[in-house]
């Protein structure tokens, strides 16, 4: 679903899947092929994300898609540890056709699998932020590329440390949230608003080719990221924030991190620091969809918290986020 004037949907030619049964029931076991849509009922079967094939096995595979299920770095309201669970069951609602509007089915170009969840340490928190980098090192050290469903926000910052570790320091950020997460924070901390400062002093990530998109929060010190705040994305469009994103993003290395509080507390309630005035479910689907062809390494959809959400809206739009994330992933340069 572009928006007016966003560049487009960039034209990617589909691999055909494999013949299915289309009255097949538990794709996430049953599933043979790594490739294609099959339908089956939404409302039964496992629960992995959109019915790919629960695996470990690498091999063939383009992209993994795994839970991380932390939330004990939250601020304010806990319970994101749910969300990985509640993004894989809405996302049964789309699983029986591609992304409405795209122009080929992600499923038909890449191999997927869902990966299950990260093993955390609750007992011993301090282990958890090396046992997130080292179950992303040990996925994308072979090949795949990572969607990661949080959690909190803390997540991506051992994230970012293992697709550092693979492409090379520094990457570039998109980062679409409420908040800044670049709070002045000292090392060691385990915050999901500070991991950013980290990420930057650190040199994970590089600010000046960097872009933050729907902030309403204050942070004066901005460490020299590209800010597209809510009241811009608000009064400037769709379409020019598109613009200014591929300008700044050009072809270097992208890691895509989203907080699904950059939506508006009407379209994502169910999170624990919302914030009003936020971005549309359509706006933030159209600008992932405009941005067709940067080069995406990595990314992640976090901070959904179940117990805060009406009608299961939060964890709707969190897995249609993570399918324009697929389909961004599918419209690489080099795919």
């Amino acid at each position: 679903m572009p928006g007016p004037d966003d560049g487009g949907d960039q034209e990617v030619e589909s691999r055909t899947a494999p013949d299915m049964d289309k009255k097949s029931t538990d794709n996430a076991i049953t599933r043979q092929s790594l490739y294609g849509t099959t339908p089956e009922p939404t409302y039964a079967g496992v629960l992995s994300f959109s019915r790919r094939k629960y695996t470990r096995d690498l091999d063939g595979v383009d992209l993994v898609i795994s839970g991380v299920p932390l939330d004990t770095a939250t601020t304010n309201r806990p319970g994101a540890r749910f969300g990985p669970r509640a993004i894989r069951a809405a996302s049964t609602i789309m699983a029986w056709e591609k992304p409405y509007g795209l122009k080929f089915d992600p499923f038909d170009k890449l191999a997927v699998i869902d990966y299950g969840d990260c093993f955390l340490e609750f007992g011993r928190p301090q282990n958890v932020p090396a046992q997130i980098e080292e179950h992303a090192w040990k996925i994308i050290d072979r090949g795949p590329g990572l969607l990661s469903l949080g959690g909190d926000h803390f997540v991506a910052y051992p994230l970012l440390k293992a697709h550092a570790r693979k492409h090379g320091a520094p990457l570039s950020l998109l980062h679409f949230d409420a908040h800044s997460d670049t709070w002045e924070d000292e090392e060691g901390r385990i915050d999901h608003g500070t991991m950013f400062f980290h990420a930057v002093k650190e040199g994970l990530v590089d600010p000046a080719t960097s872009v933050q998109i729907g902030l309403r929060t204050q942070n004066d010190d901005t460490l020299g990221f590209n800010v597209l705040d809510g009241p811009w994305v608000h009064e400037n469009g769709i379409g020019a924030v598109i613009r200014q994103t591929r300008k700044v993003l050009g072809d270097r290395p992208v890691y895509l991190s989203f907080d699904i509080d950059c939506l508006d507390p009407s379209f994502a309630p169910g999170t624990g620091t919302p914030v009003c005035g936020g971005l549309s479910s359509y706006q933030a689907i159209s600008i992932l969809r405009g941005l067709a062809g940067i080069n995406l390494v990595g990314m992640d959809v976090v901070e959904v918290a179940p117990a805060y959400d009406v009608g299961e809206i939060t964890a709707l739009a969190a897995a249609h986020l993570a399918m324009e994330m697929i389909g961004l992933y599918a419209s690489r340069p080099d795919k």
